[in-house]
């Protein structure tokens, strides 16, 4: 394709940067053959001009359409080259946070320096299993794809984890050995991947250090073999080591530490068991402190060794090794710090008493004089003789550090070899998997020996993967029928054969190594007199003639000389060795040198060996050859493991992870593009796409190619045969057919050509989508003119009718106006001659008036001065009249007194004379007289007084004795009396005061009066003041009765939802339980399975030995309900094997199941401390709201709406009071209204007193209606109130009379009483609801202690005890059984006596009365007369009760018929749903009605233990699992049917109800029976699960339901499944399908209908959590159009649902988060608006859901826009608060807890019939 064609106008290209490395630009300019330059424009605007080189003329990359950024694969990008994967790498980890992205067949890992949730065991299941192209990239995809392809092809795998310090390698290579022991398991139970695992903290201890580039860098290449038997479970493990880094003990650079062992020592040194190690801080130690960075940030040492420490338990390394182990590394601490000084030029000395080499020697057992010698001395031997030599104080400095990097080499030889002997198993290993952690290409600005050796390494894997490359390229090739052509690639075998071959570097190395005088400059001439004209890889640097330069496959590398030598020969003095081989004191030292040669040449640790192979010893006579000829320098070892290493990685099956380190400072998700660059020409990726780009490197099939497009075809061009089609089509397409192949099912493409296509594919897009907006244009164009010129005729009509209007409008008005003038002037007119005529009329009235007043005063003054005149003369005659009579009238006294004074005295002058006197006693001689008759009278009355005195005086003694007791008591009364004298003197004093208060109160009362007459002035103020504050009172009264109707109804809300809240919590916990009872109950089955699988296992490997064998109690008849165990009557001949498999297994199965009934343990006390904290938050709650309640219903609203009350009565009294003090005033004169005393100032007076004090009273009540008012919201959440009262106090706000009062309060009364009651009601019904829940849960948490204690009992005993405990257990059982039976015998045989003898009496009489009716009835001629004849007599049909008999030896048949034979396909579907469950239960009945127990238990027993072997037996069929789980439950209901119980009798009819069981209580059965339909519930759950596994990822997201709308995007070396349906691809209507197949098989086998909604519920769980996890880890499963499929899909489902009406089973909310996830998909993703909507919707999905949704979302097309960062931190921004599981993944092996609701059968028991096609005709109907 012509250049020209590619580089047009806007075409996007890339150039180098020396910033950046590759910047983007923009054509501003077309190309044309012979430009010289490029004229581009950069991102930030700027124009440039990009000059070509007039060498090569090559132009600048292309870059790849964006609908390609972002690949998971590289090679599925068009343009293969450097920029295009840089630019993919960047945007993938910077802008979507994915670490991991495939190059062909190597997985690159970027470090991202930061803790991501993608490693849990919830993603290790997802990746289980799955294809490697069919889930994003991920070490465990590749980790899956080796495992699948061992157990496969039968290969072993290799993995090579490669990278330079800080990228990773070891945490990849620690994940992938994660993933292998969580997904194979071990093939005993030794927990032999724990051990693997705990190998990795031990070697990081040993063999890691912080570097400047990594805070945990592996400072050595390991390999560690995987061993799997023949069923790919792990067995054992090896490891092997590469090139430990020895100088690191001696020597650390700036920021660097030395092996984190020797730091964890030094932070662990005040512990008690090391104190003996003499250690302090690890700034105290040479070793330690070099680097001056001992602390790592984050790292805490000292919990680092306890794990260290555990690793080294767990691998079988006990305490005291363990000690041994420190004590060497603390000797090694302390030899460092030993001093050595000058003693001359040529010698050294230690001085005397070193306490670090005193400390030295005394942890590794040697003498201080033999050490301190031999660290300043040397012994030279001759052929002859030999020589002590002494040191000069550098050369023994380094002879000292040689021995500390010696020892430590040897210490992590020996831990490398227990390492393995801990992971070896005896196991015959059927295939390994290996995992290489090395280092990968090194160059830094000094270079050495390391260097080399790391960089020889990566040269020999880089072939190896070259060639596997190019051998993978060649077999696609071949298998599509290609013409295959040679691809050149780079092949370094030169720069291998310079480093290895003969004469090469190491050859060379090696010779001057055995030279007497050989040196490092001598050795560099050699390299470059050999090497430098010869080889072109091989060149000198200019400068220097002690270093030289090798090109290394991905770069040129300079290598300094100095060092080369001594680092090779590795020498150490062998007189130190043979020193600490002499230790008696230190068995751990000897057994470290052991194997030590006498002229040593270690390397510490021999490569390739893994601490396994050692050098040979040779015996005494062989040493007196030469040293020399048995060592071997470390390039040779090296070199020679190296090769080993090869031949190991050649022989397996690679799979290649290359780490990138994406910056040197550890920030997190930061991209440095320079440094990606040279690690990715290093690692080989760019290679890798070279080799690619070289050949065709995109691949379509023709179906993806046609449904890609499809769009640049027309319709004559498609044709039946796809692949035809494909070719026509890319023939128009494209000219050169060199640019692609058609291979067998595929097309390849050359590089480009896929851009190419994309390119015309969008060009056509964007002409087709020109085209529809020209015509939706035009149309609307079109639309609008009609709109507007219909709008445009439709306002002129309206306009020319509105004038026409305007203008009649207008002559009416003028007429009307008219005719009002003529009118309007005639009343003005009219008007005014009215008013004149009534004025003149008025004048004269007036006038009139006037003088006929004045004529009337007139007459009138003179009728009354005559008036006057007449009274006045009157009065002075009267006063003239009067005058007179008073002086006659005294005229006359006058006369009358003089007379009478005259009158006296003649009468006193009489008085005194003799015969006045006389007169006088004339008449008392008469009176004499007569006195003295009377005195004889007296005294005849006097005799008979004496005589009645006489009889008198005996009654005068008694009538004294009275009166003396009367006059006592009257003594009392008259000291009362004395004392209210002093009473009232003290009441009189009183009056005197009263009489003078009363003359102040007169005083004041004048005063008052005074004031009274102010005051009155302000009344009127006062009264309207009284009417505002009533106003304001009332309003008051109105704000608190609304405020406490809002309130009363936000209560009670709130206390709706407080209630609903707590039920839910309640039933959550109740869920909770149940799940965790079931998880249990599945647990011990496994057990159980695994327990019966290893006893079979046994006994068909061991010779079962004869004799009589007792089976354990614990799994008798009787305690079957608990144990759940199979009756070990059949399999009594593997008995003895039983035992066997219980003591061979007991060391390893002992310890998982105590660690699992710990476990246990600790779940049931959480659980029972978490049900006492819901127990007393309960009783809590409940007592806080009864006080409340109290409180509110008894106070607060009855004196609220009295108070109410009060306030409406009291206006009513003021305003009474208002009405009668204003008519008092106004009813009185003026002058005397306001005087004191008067009616009117009295009446005031007291009101206003009263209004004052009423004021007052009122303030106080909203005062306190107001602090209730602030204490009812405070307990708004805990109070409960009652609406209505507020109601009815409205309502009586409104009454205006007291007695309508009076009946409002009566019947308020009676309102509260009747809410209180439905209140009380309510609280009874919530409380029986929370007892009965609450009874529920402790029904499960008793049945949990159960398990949990019969779990430790059979577990925590050995077999022998176990046995004992058993067979003790059953003999007491059985006598407690033994002596209720002989108590129950003797009743019964009581009871039958006395049947007997009643029995005997009745048959007597019975035979009497019939022997009287047969003589009665029967003449003596029909006896011998009349013949008898035959009769027919028809046989009475017999009235079944239910119940089947059988003989006990056939329960064996019936259970083998019934349950062991039965087939659900075959006999079974066309008989009565449960017909098994009936059967049994009819069996049961006759059972108990004959009272045999024993039939009864056995009957039980059998048949669980049938169910169970049959559904083990045939565990995956799920027609045979849902048919027994239908009968299990039925046989459940009628256990439960017909116990008796009246909870359960009232649905029955009174037939069915004589059918109940008579004798025995089976509710502990029961509860066995629920506890293995909850076994086999969930085992058909799990069936089930692993139908639908496999469809539910194709069917809902890979399948295209809707054609067209999401079109295939270009993919990569690892194809995905096509969304396109080919033939065995599951669909949809698969799912459908199979769904419906499930229900219709449960209706079928009569499952209950509330069963058959938990299955469904759970179905669709699966479905929605599997298409979610999946769509969470497929990149380009998360895109527009596929959001659309997904919502498609689901309503497909609920279609299903609505179909089988279960849209009330809860199927639906489950589905919820897969549905906002597609949701999530579709809407808008650009606004804050936008994130807010996104916020709102997800609700159903988790934070870490939601933003990785938003990373992995995709564009299809080109249209489609990407969510940008910034967006993405917006969301996680608003989700910050939400408290959520920060999970990724919904865990699909979750279970909802299954529940049985009793569902009684209208089944008639006696009806029921057998069929014969059962096999069951020795049961008999009773």
């Amino acid at each position: 394709m012509a250049a020209s064609e590619l580089y047009t106008k806007c075409a996007r290209v890339w150039i180098p940067d020396a910033e950046e490395v590759w910047k983007s630009a923009e054509l501003i300019k077309d190309y044309k053959n012979g430009d010289a330059s490029l004229q581009l424009m950069l991102e930030d605007g700027k124009s440039i001009e990009h000059t070509l080189d007039p060498k090569t003329k090559n132009l600048p990359y292309l870059r790849n359409p964006d609908i390609l950024v972002g690949e998971n694969d590289l090679t599925a990008l068009s343009y293969l080259h450097e920029p295009a994967v840089l630019h993919n790498l960047k945007v993938r980890f910077v802008d979507s946070k994915l670490i991991y992205t495939y190059c062909g067949i190597v997985l690159v890992a970027i470090n991202p320096y930061e803790t991501l949730p993608i490693y849990g065991s919830d993603i290790i299941n997802a990746y289980s299993g799955q294809n490697m192209g069919d889930m994003d990239p991920h070490i465990f995809a590749v980790a899956e794809e080796a495992y699948k392809q061992m157990a496969r092809d039968e290969r072993n795998q290799s993995i090579i984890v490669s990278g330079e310090s800080g990228a990773g390698k070891t945490v990849s290579a620690k994940y992938a050995m994660r993933y292998f022991a969580t997904v194979s398991g071990s093939a005993s139970e030794a927990n032999v991947e724990e051990k693997v695992l705990a190998s990795n903290p031990i070697m990081e201890a040993i063999g890691n250090a912080k570097t400047t580039r990594n805070d945990n860098s592996s400072r050595f290449g390991k390999y560690i073999e995987i061993g799997f038997d023949n069923r790919y479970r792990i067995i054992g493990a090896n490891m092997r080591t590469y090139l430990l880094e020895k100088s690191r003990v001696v020597f650390q650079a700036d920021e660097e530490r030395n092996y984190h062992i020797f730091y964890q020592l030094c932070a662990s040194s005040h512990l008690p068991e090391l104190k003996n190690l003499k250690l302090s801080s690890a700034n105290d130690f040479l070793y330690t402190r070099q680097g001056r960075s001992p602390v790592i940030i984050g790292v805490d040492d000292t919990k680092e060794l306890c794990t260290t420490r555990n690793a080294f338990t767990l691998l079988g390394i006990n305490e005291s090794y363990q000690m041994g182990l420190f004590q060497v590394l603390a000797a090694i601490l302390h030899l460092g710090n030993v001093e050595i000084k000058d003693r001359d030029s040529d010698s050294s000395v230690i001085p005397p008493n070193n306490c670090h080499l005193m400390a030295f020697c005394e942890l590794v057992g040697v003498t201080y004089q033999d050490m301190s010698q031999w660290l300043c001395h040397r012994k030279l031997k001759t052929a002859t003789e030999t020589y002590v030599k002494t040191l000069p104080r550098l050369q023994a400095t380094n002879a000292r550090d040689a021995l500390s990097k010696h020892i430590y080499a040897k210490l992590f030889n020996w831990i490398v070899e227990h390492v393995n002997k801990a992971l070896i198993t005896n196991v015959k290993q059927h295939s390994f998997i290996g995992v290489l952690d090395i280092y990968g290409f090194e160059t830094f600005e000094i270079n050495s020996f390391e260097q080399f050796c790391i960089n020889y390494a990566n040269e020999k894997l880089q072939q190896q993967f070259n060639m596997h490359v190019f051998k993978l390229e060649q077999e696609e090739y071949m298998k599509e029928q290609i013409p295959w052509t040679l691809i050149d690639f780079y092949d370094n075998q030169p720069c291998i054969n310079l480093i290895e071959a003969k004469m090469g570097i190491l050859d060379l190395l090696d010779e001057e190594c055995k030279m007497p005088k050989g040196s490092d400059d001598s050795w560099a001439q050699k390299l470059y007199n050999t090497h430098l004209k010869t080889c072109s890889l091989f060149e000198k640097p200019r400068m220097s003639n002690r270093a030289f330069i090798i090109q290394h496959f991905a770069d040129k590398v300079e290598y300094q000389c100095e060092g080369f030598l001594a680092k090779n020969k590795d020498t150490v003095n062998e007189e130190q060795i043979n020193v600490l081989k002499a230790s008696k004191k230190f068995n751990l030292l000897v057994e470290l040198f052991h194997d030590e040669e006498k002229a040593t040449s270690p390397t510490g640790q021999v490569p390739g060996t893994g601490g396994r192979t050692r050098l040979s010893i040779k015996p005494d006579k062989s040493r007196e050859k030469s040293s020399k000829e048995h060592k071997k320098t470390v390039g040779c070892q090296f070199r020679n493991s190296l090769q080993m290493l090869m031949e190991t990685l050649n022989a397996t099956t690679p799979h290649y992870v290359r780490c990138i380190k994406p910056n040197d400072f550890k920030m997190a998700f930061t991209f440095d593009p320079k440094r990606a660059v040279q690690q990715l020409r290093a690692c080989g990726v760019l290679e890798t796409i070279r080799i690619s780009a070289a050949g065709f490197p995109s691949r379509w099939t023709y179906q993806e190619f046609f449904s890609r497009y499809r769009v640049l075809m027309k319709q004559k061009d498609v044709l039946p045969d796809k692949k035809l089609t494909c070719r026509n089509v890319l023939e128009k397409l494209v000219q050169d057919q060199d640019k692609y192949q058609f291979g067998k099912t595929k097309i390849f493409f050359r590089a480009g050509q896929v851009a190419y296509l994309e390119k015309l594919r969008a060009d056509k897009l964007r002409a087709a989508c020109i085209r529809i907006q020209k015509t939706i244009r035009c149309w609307l164009a079109r639309k609008k003119y009609l709109r507007k010129r219909s709008a445009a005729i439709t306002i002129q009509r309206f306009t020319r009718g509105y004038q026409a209007r305007c203008l009649v409008k207008f002559m009416r008005r003028t007429q009307a106006a008219t005719i009002i003038q003529k009118y309007r002037r005639m009343y003005v007119e009219k008007k005014r001659y009215r008013q004149k005529q009534a004025a003149a009329l008025a004048m004269q009235t007036i006038l009139r008036a006037y003088i006929a007043r004045q004529k009337y005063q007139s007459l009138l003054r003179e009728h009354k001065v005559v008036i006057i005149q007449k009274r006045v003369r009157g009065w002075l005659a009267r006063c003239w009249y009067k005058r007179c009579l008073i002086a006659i009238v005294y005229l006359q006294c006058c006369i009358r007194r003089m007379r009478a004074r005259r009158e006296l005295k003649k009468l006193k002058i009489e008085a005194r004379s003799v015969e006045h006197f006389k007169k006088l006693n004339k008449g008392m001689e008469n009176k004499i007289m007569q006195l003295q008759r009377r005195i004889d009278e007296q005294t005849r009355e006097n005799k008979s007084v004496n005589e009645k005195l006489v009889g008198l005086e005996s009654s005068y003694t008694v009538e004294s004795e009275r009166l003396r007791g009367e006059l006592n008591r009257l003594r009392g009364v008259e000291e009362q009396a004395k004392n209210k004298t002093n009473q009232v003197t003290s009441l009189l004093e009183e009056l005197e005061k009263l009489k003078k208060e009363l003359s102040v109160t007169q005083q004041e009362k004048k005063t008052i009066e005074d004031w009274a007459h102010n005051y009155r002035d302000e009344m009127e103020k006062m009264v309207s003041e009284l009417k505002e504050q009533n106003g304001t009172l009332k309003k008051d009264k109105d704000d608190l009765n609304r405020l406490i109707q809002e309130q009363s109804q936000q209560m009670t809300e709130k206390m709706a939802r407080a209630i609903v809240q707590e039920t839910q919590q309640l039933e959550t916990d109740l869920n909770e339980e149940r799940s965790r009872y079931q998880n249990l109950l599945t647990e011990h089955l496994r057990l159980e399975e695994k327990y019966d699988d290893l006893k079979e296992a046994m006994a068909s490997s061991n010779v079962s030995k004869p004799g009589h064998r007792r089976t354990d109690s614990t799994h008798s008849s009787n305690e079957s309900e608990y144990t759940y165990n199979s009756e070990y009557a059949e399999l009594e001949e593997g008995s003895r094997a039983a035992e066997d498999v219980t003591r061979g297994i007991d060391t390893s199965l002992t310890l998982k199941l105590q660690k699992r009934l710990t476990e246990l343990e600790q779940e049931k006390q959480s659980l029972r401390n978490e049900l006492e904290n819901k127990e007393e938050q309960f009783q809590r709650a409940r007592a806080r709201d009864d006080a409340e309640f109290k409180k509110a219903r008894g106070a607060e609203l009855e004196y609220e709406s009295l108070k109410r009350q009060e306030l409406e009565s009291e206006n009513k009294k003021l305003k009474h009071n208002l009405v009668e003090m204003r008519q008092s005033l106004l009813g009185n004169a003026a002058a005397s209204s306001g005087a004191p005393g008067s009616p009117a100032y009295k009446v005031l007076l007291e009101q206003l007193n009263s209004a004052c004090e009423e004021l007052d009273v009122r303030k106080e009540e909203v005062l306190i209606l107001r602090s209730q008012l602030v204490s009812q919201k405070e307990a708004m959440h805990h109070k409960e109130t009652m609406t209505e009262p507020s109601v009815y106090a409205e309502d009586v706000s409104k009454l205006k009379d007291a007695d309508e009062l009076k009946q409002a309060c009566i019947g308020l009364k009676d309102t509260n009483r009747l809410l209180e009651h439905q209140l009380q009601t309510q609280r009874r019904t919530y409380d029986s609801e929370v007892e009965a829940l609450r009874g529920e849960l402790q029904n499960v948490k008793e049945e949990n202690n159960r398990q949990q204690q019969l779990l430790a009992q059979n577990l925590q005993l050995p077999p022998e005890a176990r046995i004992e405990a058993s067979l003790q257990h059953e003999i007491t059982r059985l006598t407690n059984e033994n002596l209720d039976l002989m108590e129950q015998l003797e009743k019964q045989d009581r009871t039958i006596r006395k049947l007997k003898k009643q029995l005997k009496v009745y048959s007597k009489r019975i035979g009497e009365m019939g022997a009287g009716q047969t003589e009665g009835q029967t003449s003596p001629g029909q006896m011998v007369d009349e013949p008898i004849h035959p009769v027919n007599i028809p046989r009475r049909e017999k009235d079944f009760q239910g119940m089947l008999e059988y003989k006990k030896e056939d329960e064996l048949k019936l259970v083998k018929n019934l349950i062991l034979e039965l087939k659900p396909r075959g006999v079974a579907v066309n008989l009565i749903p449960g017909l098994p469950a009936y059967i049994l239960f009819m069996c049961l009945r006759h059972a108990d009605y004959v009272n045999d127990d024993q039939k009864v238990r056995t009957l039980l027993t059998s048949t669980i233990n049938s169910i169970k072997k049959i559904l083990k037996k045939r565990g995956d069929d799920f027609e045979t699992v849902s048919f027994w789980l239908a009968n299990t439950c039925r046989f459940l209901h009628c256990l439960k049917q017909y116990s008796g119980d009246e909870a359960f009798m009232k649905h029955n009819t009174s037939r069915q109800n004589e059918h109940c069981l008579s004798n025995f209580d089976l509710a502990e059965y029961r509860q066995v029976i629920s506890d293995l339909a909850i076994q086999i519930y969930q085992q058909l759950i799990k069936c089930m699960e692993n139908i639908l596994q496999p469809m539910i990822v194709s069917g809902m997201l890979e399948h295209e339901t809707i054609q067209g709308v999401s079109g295939v995007k270009p993919t990569g070396l690892r194809k995905r499944t096509s969304s396109i349906a080919d033939e065995g691809t599951y669909t949809l209507d698969s799912i459908l399908r199979q769904l419906s197949a499930f229900h219709s098989t449960m209706c079928q086998h009569g499952t209950d209908p509330e069963l058959i909604k938990q299955v469904v519920k759970q179905q669709f769980y699966i479905i929605g959590a599997v298409t979610l996890n999946n769509l969470l880890l497929r990149k380009d499963m998360c895109s527009w159009s596929k959001g659309m499929q997904i919502r498609y899909n689901v309503s497909q489902l609920e279609e299903w649902l609505r179909d089988k009406g279960l849209m009330v089973c809860g199927a639906k909310e489950t589905l919820e988060p897969l549905i906002q996830a597609a949701q999530l998909l579709q809407v808008k993703k650009k606004t804050d608006e936008d994130a807010e909507a996104i916020c709102s919707m997800c609700q159903a999905l988790t934070t870490a859901q939601i933003v990785k949704v938003l990373n992995l979302y995709t564009p299809v097309n080109e249209f489609e826009e990407r969510v940008s960062v910034a967006f993405i931190r917006t969301i996680q921004t608003r989700l910050r608060d939400r408290c959520e599981s920060p999970q990724l993944l919904m865990d699909t092996k979750m279970i909802y807890p299954v529940t049985f609701p009793f569902s009684p059968s209208s089944l008639a028991l006696e009806t029921i019939q057998i069929p014969s096609s059962l096999n069951l005709a020795f049961l008999t109907r009773v």
